[in-house]
């Protein structure tokens, strides 16, 4: 996913992606919801700290047939 559709489909400004990607600012909680959803809806799963740290992965397509 590009900065430019993450910024569209979090509603952010492509700036505060930059900043954020950068560390050049902290984002706001708001904001990490926004793009933690947009994230989400696009099949990204966010996964807990399980013993080997957190990370993410993609969301496994479901097979034909089923929605």
């Amino acid at each position: 996913m590009s900065r430019d559709v993450l910024a569209d489909e979090a509603h952010v400004a492509l700036r505060t992606i930059a900043d954020f990607e950068s560390s050049k600012r902290s984002a706001i909680p708001a904001t990490l919801a926004a793009i933690r959803t947009a994230l989400e809806t696009a099949g990204v799963e966010f996964i807990a700290e399980n013993g080997g740290g957190p990370g993410v992965r993609l969301r496994k397509a479901a097979p034909p047939g089923e929605s």
